[in-house]
């Protein structure tokens, strides 16, 4: 079975770094905006909606790379 071609760490993180910025922001945010006593309750379950988000846009770009690495490593079909 041949292996797929893979796909370098950095470039990975690179194409992830503005939408991992964007949620640290947004995480410091719903912190920040959370009033004196209850940062914990009413900040945890946005901050948890945020990453469930994250999490998955990262894992659906993940996989997304590693297909379009396969995908040009095959040669164009000859019609």
């Amino acid at each position: 079975m041949q292996e797929s071609p893979r796909v370098s760490k950095e470039n990975y993180v690179a194409s992830m770094r503005t939408e991992m910025e964007d949620l640290l922001g947004e995480v410091m945010e719903a912190v920040n905006e959370a009033p004196g006593g209850r940062v914990i309750a009413d900040s945890e379950e946005k901050v948890r909606q945020l990453m469930h988000v994250f999490r998955r846009r990262a894992y659906e770009r993940a996989v997304q790379l590693r297909a379009d690495s396969a995908e040009s490593a095959f040669p164009p079909s000859g019609e």
